[in-house]
Order: C-alpha cells, then sequence, then structure tokens
C-alpha cells in the first residue's frame, strides 16, 4: 500500500461502519475539521455531525486534529466536549504523537479520519494507523489546501492508472 492510499474511502463521515472499526480493536477516532466535519464556513458543528460525535463518545474516545488555528477549532471543541490539537501540521505525526501518549493508546487502537490524502491519510500512513479518507464535503478551501488539491488529483491519477484508486469507488472494512 502507498503512503497516500487509505485503508478506506467513504463518502462522508455518516457511511463508515463504526460498529465494524469497534470490533477491530479501534477505540480512538481522530476526526480532521475543515470539510471533513463542517465546512470551512461554519462557525459551529452542523447538527448531524454533532449527532454523531456525541454517539460515538459512548464507543470511542473522539479526538480532532486540525491544521487550523486554535480560535477555528475552540467552538467545536465545546460544542462537541472533546478535544483536539490546532495547528497539527499534517501531515506531521507530531498531534498523533501527542494523542497516542495522551490516552495511553496503541497505533492499532487509533483511526485517522478526513478528506485529504496529503495531510489525513498522509499522516495517518505514516504513523502507520487506520486510515479513512472521506470526500470533501464543500468545494471552498483555505489557500494552502487548493495547492494539496492539485497534488492529491496526481496522486489519484497514478493510482487509478494502476487499478488501486477510483473516486466514487467507495471501499474498505
Amino acid at each position: 500500500m502507498g503512503l497516500f492510499r487509505p485503508n478506506i474511502y467513504k463518502k462522508t463521515i455518516y457511511d463508515i461502519n463504526y460498529d465494524l472499526l469497534k470490533e477491530k480493536g479501534i477505540r480512538c477516532l481522530i476526526f480532521d475539521l475543515d470539510n471533513t466535519l463542517g465546512l470551512i464556513s461554519h462557525k459551529n458543528c452542523p447538527r448531524d455531525a454533532v449527532k454523531l460525535i456525541n454517539k460515538l463518545k459512548k464507543d470511542f474516545i473522539v479526538v480532532i486534529s486540525s491544521n487550523n488555528t486554535k480560535k477555528r477549532l475552540k467552538p467545536y471543541l465545546e460544542e462537541l466536549g472533546i478535544e483536539g490539537t490546532s495547528w497539527s501540521m499534517k501531515p506531521s505525526i507530531k498531534s498523533l504523537i501527542y494523542i497516542k501518549a495522551k490516552y495511553k493508546l496503541k497505533k492499532r487502537e487509533m483511526c485517522m479520519i478526513g478528506d485529504q490524502i496529503v495531510t489525513d491519510v498522509l499522516a495517518g500512513n505514516r504513523f502507520k494507523i487506520k486510515t479513512i479518507l472521506v470526500d470533501p464535503l464543500g468545494d471552498k478551501d483555505l489557500k494552502i489546501t487548493g495547492l494539496n488539491r492539485k497534488l492529491e488529483a496526481k496522486i489519484i491519477a497514478r493510482y487509478e492508472k494502476k487499478g488501486l484508486f477510483r473516486r466514487g469507488n467507495y471501499y474498505g472494512e
């Protein structure tokens, strides 16, 4: 498996089989923020995401790892009653190291969920934890993310040519 290829690919966070993740020993779900849990324009967490996270908190440690600022992340953390890391600088694995240590986890108990191959998936794969890629919720991104999306398109094209990946062809579990 390449460093950019997710273990699982789903349309949204709502399409993930969390029961199966739990059965496979996953104890901690690490979500990206922008375009994964909510649109970049959302000041607060969308209601559907709040419901999902509240349900997941019964079975999992739920954390947000965002490359965005503390100010951007704070309303989500407060509303969801969870912890998270800002300025994660993914694909750096520093936030994943911190989360693993803080919650006394084994890598096999962790799962990174996000909408970007070159940040979320790459960080998770570099740290050797399960990765789940979801489609971005919207088209609007930070400027740096726009550059990432161009790189991501080239990576996907290479994987598609090898028959390893196709957007819209959801797999995993």
